[in-house]
């Protein structure tokens, strides 16, 4: 539960940032009709204008339930441990530990982390005949495919 709120926050925080940003720029560019006062004042004082906050805390609220996943691929982590590597290298991810039968893999660069709101982790782990990845939609999205192909591609390579 506790991970469910600190990652609810840095969501809701990333959301703030997003919005700020679009005002600033409308701001600055002159698109916006209103100040930057009237703006606030529409914003949390008019029904319509507490949707935007409203819907911000919603997205928020239920981010950490929908924006982390587990998916399996079909394979043996240990005989394609080199396909794993190169699945998550190419996807922009490192090898940063190993325990217990899982390997944790991080995003490479400080910016790729952000993006991810700092919780770039995917674990790999073994599940029956299955290779189970488990973190960041966005992050086991990108990987999975790779490392698809990648299995794929080395049982062919075998035949």
């Amino acid at each position: 539960m506790k991970r469910y709120l600190i990652r609810s926050l840095k969501y809701f925080a990333a959301l703030c940032v997003l919005c700020m940003a679009i005002m600033a720029l409308n701001l600055t560019t002159g698109m916006a009709s209103l100040s930057l006062e009237e703006t606030l004042y529409v914003m949390f004082h008019t029904p319509r204008g507490l949707m935007l906050p409203a819907v911000i805390v919603l997205l928020a609220a239920f981010y950490p339930r929908f924006g982390f996943i587990v998916r399996r691929v079909e394979g043996d982590v240990e005989e394609h441990r080199e396909q794993i590597v190169n699945a998550f290298r190419s996807a922009g991810f490192e090898l940063r530990r190993e325990e217990d039968d899982a390997l944790f893999f991080r995003a490479k660069g400080p910016l790729h982390r952000l993006l991810l709101l700092g919780e770039d982790e995917i674990k790999v782990s073994q599940y029956g005949q299955w290779i189970e990845l488990e973190g960041i939609r966005r992050g086991v999205a990108r990987v999975i495919y790779r490392l698809d192909s990648h299995i794929r591609m080395a049982r062919y390579d075998k035949e």
